[in-house]
């Protein structure tokens, strides 16, 4: 018989997956995660930078509005499978209106004559409070919240909970923290959920998606979601379903890891995860195991991201095609002169060959980027007179798009605000509305001092030859605001040795000449045999903003690896 004063140990492991990376992503994972084997927590990030613009300027189209309707139509089928799984949601597609889609989802479920429990997590909108908070005037003004608003709403029954903007590792931590009843202090069990969460949070790049070596993979075509396997203490096992596309290794995960982060403390809302203390380990095919974690007591304040209108922007993109591509570009900037209310930003492209195949291989990209506080300027008035040149400028002339309107841009802030300041709020299916109190333990940011430089390979390794970076290195690359970071990994201890040594902050800086006259900032991360570079101000003022041919930096690590260095022959 059973003894009824014996409480049950929680059953392990918690298996938690991802159905989305993005607001965009692939419509159909919530149903192949659902069917594609055992689960017990499904998640979903929706939110991103860029995301929360789009939400806001939704939001004053419709106050009704401002959260992610595609998680609404994806629930329409998949809803009633979850409830008879037993498998619980939980997801940030609530954006800035999460109290919003939870209505929606208790409207749904009684068209489809299911019974769900819904919650939601509330508090982090701080628009209303921007000028008392010094935020100035915002578009939107959200602080990422943590995990407790999310485990409150689970311990109380919760078959769905939405939120707005939290952490997206938050979506694991929280189901993680409920089911194992982890307290606040327990920091390095929270810290590995972190890890974990980080892992999974984008979906499949942590499945061979965005993977340096993607051509190692034999199945791409359609890669599975990850699951996490969150154990009682924090450990974790990253995995996918069997049979999905796609694969999990030490590298798909590596990558993932390093993917938009700064230096080795990863400061969140429920913890400090220290990523110099992260193993990984192979534990069999397409399962990687996570341990060792260590965390902190978070910092006493709170990241809060502002989005605003930073003014209006348009393009004309030229093609030059043939000779003299040099001369073909300063005729028409010549032409166009100095364009009056407006600041205007030309590139050049090098796009073309010569003695060419065809004419798109012999043809170079003159693009043009204005922006300005006045539509009209930025808008046909400078178009237009692009476009009338089409028959006094140089020969060939022709654009890639007919002449547009100018269209707004935006601009991301990172702010920061007590904790204690935010009105954490669980909203439970009863309609309890349970205030989550700030960490009792807090701990300021600190930079970690910096590990020893591995011992380097003898005699420098010998021979070098030309070679780009890539044939012996991983990069990962994303944005954080303005800045964007450079994770670049070593797959051997030899590598490794090399690679500490040789790419420094200048080796860097020369290889990236655009980041030539900025700060940037290199971190040590021997347990993962990588260096995480973070370049401050080559996105401007964010993603929105569009500063760049690829604003969010995504191919920054990929441009990194084509680089030539001198290798050691024995590497290569």
């Amino acid at each position: 018989m059973t003894d009824p004063d014996v409480i049950a140990a929680p059953r392990e492991p918690l298996r938690i997956g991802n159905a989305s990376g993005f607001y965009g992503d692939r419509f159909s994972a919530v149903q192949e995660m659902l069917t594609g084997g055992e689960l017990d927590v499904l998640t979903g990030d929706y939110l991103a930078e860029l995301t929360m613009l789009i939400l806001g300027r939704d939001r004053l189209k419709d106050p009704g509005r401002g959260y992610a309707r595609t998680f609404l139509r994806q629930l329409e089928s998949t809803l009633g499978p979850a409830l008879e799984r037993g498998v619980r949601i939980v997801t940030n597609a609530g954006g800035l209106n999460p109290a919003g889609l939870s209505a929606a989802i208790g409207a749904l479920a009684r068209r489809l004559g299911l019974e769900v429990k819904v919650a939601h997590v509330e508090g982090d909108d701080l628009l209303a409070r921007a000028e008392e908070l010094r935020l100035g005037s915002p578009l939107t003004a959200n602080a990422y919240l943590g995990a407790w608003g999310i485990a409150a709403c689970l311990d109380a029954g919760a078959d769905v909970v939405v939120t707005g903007r939290t952490t997206d590792a938050a979506l694991v931590v929280g189901p993680a923290a409920a089911h194992f009843g982890w307290g606040r202090g327990d920091f390095d069990a929270l810290a590995g959920a972190v890890v974990a969460g980080h892992v999974i949070e984008c979906g499949t790049q942590a499945t061979g998606g965005n993977y340096a070596f993607f051509t190692e993979i034999e199945d791409l075509r359609h890669p599975g979601f990850p699951i996490a396997e969150v154990h009682a203490d924090g450990s974790s096992v990253i995995t996918k379903h069997p049979g999905t596309g796609g694969a999990v290794t030490t590298g798909t995960v590596t990558a993932q890891l390093l993917y938009e982060i700064g230096g080795p403390r990863y400061a969140g809302p429920d913890a400090t995860a220290r990523f110099d203390t992260v193993a990984l380990a192979r534990e069999g095919p397409d399962r990687v195991r996570i341990s060792g974690v260590r965390g902190e007591a978070p910092p006493p304040a709170l990241k809060v991201g502002c989005t605003r209108i930073g003014g209006y922007r348009n393009q004309v993109e030229f093609v030059l095609t043939g000779l003299d591509i040099e001369a073909k570009a300063a005729l028409v900037r010549a032409q166009l002169g100095a364009l009056e209310g407006v600041d205007a930003r030309w590139t050049l492209a090098r796009t073309d060959r010569a003695d060419a195949d065809s004419e798109e291989e012999a043809s170079a990209l003159l693009r043009c980027v204005v922006r300005g506080d006045d539509p009209a300027k930025v808008g046909r008035s400078f178009s237009g007179a692009a476009i009338e040149l089409a028959l006094a400028g140089y020969p060939g002339f022709h654009v890639t798009a007919p002449p547009g309107d100018a269209s707004p841009y935006g601009v991301f802030e990172a702010a920061f605000v007590e904790a204690g300041l935010v009105g954490h709020l669980a909203v439970l299916p009863d309609g309890q509305r349970l205030p989550v109190p700030p960490p009792d333990e807090t701990r300021a940011l600190a930079e970690v001092a910096e590990p020893p430089l591995p011992e380097p390979l003898p005699g420098a390794g010998g021979p070098t030859r030309r070679a780009p970076l890539g044939l012996v290195a991983g990069a990962r690359s994303g944005d954080k605001g303005g800045a964007v970071n450079v994770g670049v990994w070593a797959r051997t201890d030899d590598a490794w040795r090399w690679l500490a040594h040789a790419l420094t902050v200048g080796e860097f800086q020369r290889l990236l000449p655009e980041t030539g006259g900025l700060p940037v900032t290199r971190h040590l991360l021997p347990n993962l045999r990588a260096l995480n570079f973070v370049v401050d101000g080559l996105l401007g003022a964010g993603v929105a903003e569009q500063v760049r041919f690829d604003p969010q930096g995504k191919a920054v690590g990929e441009w990194l690896r084509s680089r030539r260095m001198d290798i050691p022959e024995a590497l290569l």
